[in-house]
């Protein structure tokens, strides 16, 4: 396998990994503080997890597009919109799944009327999509004025359209208003208390540009080879974008939920030099081992891992079953005999059960490596 597909399998495998922890705890009321995402405003490792997968979809583009470019448009508007269609539909039957709830006694069918439409794949989806046509028609010059043009006019709009004196607020956010109107509250995430979709159709604006960055660094590296030089570069590159983005924290403020423009630059710039330390090690120095292999396989099936981790608690969560004088599930009954005693401080069971899920999804992929099944649209 080329080198520097092994880097970008272990950076996109270690972010599939960081996303189980955070996605199971044993307890969403006794976690760590830098395992929950940021209130509002700020950035904790846990809102890494989305922006590095979106710049890993970007950087895995860039070994494909040559191949896209030769073949033509057709070729190209074939491949996009089916990949594009597909992943958008598993993120929807993600979200109705298992399909079935329990009513009192009785197991009905889960009604469409309050499916939540957006999501983590939807999104996925659509910046791959737009990503895939900035790059394509624009070229590597015209994908960069264009992220730079959509930061700037997402800022601009934000401002312009947001409540006077907050619009960064979850209550003066503009693009709620447009989620309404399109998507219907129904069809909306309420995680916040209120309608409010954290993947809505207005902040997808800035996290294409995600794609697109790493689009760049996936061609830059291909171009620059294995050089000191193309690493020192891409290091110098990180920085200066997570200084930019500290800098226009201070009047566009770092945030997931809005997926601020600031946010784009410091999270990109922290993809950045995670992935150039990768490098560094995997490919310059050769350290690599069980330590990198254990990431590797995550990487490998990112797609088929997430919604597997996704799909598997909400169908463990249909069977039910006696535990003393109550009624309990599968994973209900390990968080509280085996997860929960551990310790008085409830937040070391809660870990645990997370890590304990990370091993139980590392022995299904890696298993499906050794049988060489890759799951991909």
């Amino acid at each position: 396998m080329n080198q520097r597909y092994y880097s970008l399998d272990v950076f996109r495998g270690a972010t599939v990994a960081l996303m189980i922890l955070v996605n199971n705890p044993g307890s969403w009321s006794h976690i760590y503080g830098p395992l929950e995402h940021a209130p509002w405003h700020g950035c904790t490792p846990t809102d890494l997890v989305f922006p590095f997968f979106l710049f890993a979809v970007g950087n895995a583009m860039a070994f494909v597009m040559p191949r896209f470019e030769q073949s033509g448009p057709a070729l190209f508007w074939k491949k996009v919109i089916k990949r594009t269609a597909l992943i958008f539909l598993i993120g929807l039957l993600l979200h109705w799944s298992p399909f079935v709830k329990w009513e009192e006694d009785n197991l009905v069918a889960k009604s469409l009327d309050n499916l939540r439409i957006f999501g983590v794949l939807q999104r996925i989806a659509l910046c791959y999509f737009f990503a895939s046509i900035i790059v394509f028609y624009g070229k590597t010059k015209g994908a960069f004025v264009i992220s730079g043009i959509l930061l700037l006019l997402y800022w601009f709009i934000t401002l312009w359209l947001g409540a006077p004196g907050d619009p960064f607020s979850l209550e003066g956010y503009f693009g709620t208003g447009i989620d309404k109107a399109v998507l219907g509250e129904a069809h909306m995430y309420k995680g916040e208390g209120v309608p409010f979709d954290p993947e809505g159709i207005t902040s997808t604006m800035p996290a294409i540009v995600q794609v697109v960055f790493g689009f760049m660094v996936g061609q830059y590296i291909q171009q620059k080879g294995k050089s000191y030089e193309m690493l020192a570069n891409l290091m110098i590159a990180a920085v200066v974008l997570i200084v930019a983005g500290l800098c226009w924290d201070l009047v566009f403020p770092i945030n997931k939920k809005i997926w601020t423009s600031s946010y784009v630059l410091y999270t990109t710039g922290l993809a950045m030099l995670t992935i150039s330390v990768l490098i560094y090690l995997i490919e310059f120095k050769e350290i690599k081992g069980a330590w990198s292999k254990f990431f590797d396989v995550f990487g490998k099936n990112p797609l088929f891992i997430f919604v597997l981790s996704g799909f598997l608690p909400r169908l463990l969560g249909l069977i039910r079953f006696a535990d003393g004088e109550e009624t309990t599930t599968p994973l209900s009954w390990f968080w509280h005999h085996i997860c929960k005693p551990i310790s008085d401080d409830l937040r070391n069971g809660s870990l645990l059960y997370a890590l304990l899920m990370i091993v139980f999804y590392w022995l299904i992929v890696y298993w499906m490596d050794k049988k060489k099944w890759y799951v991909k649209v």
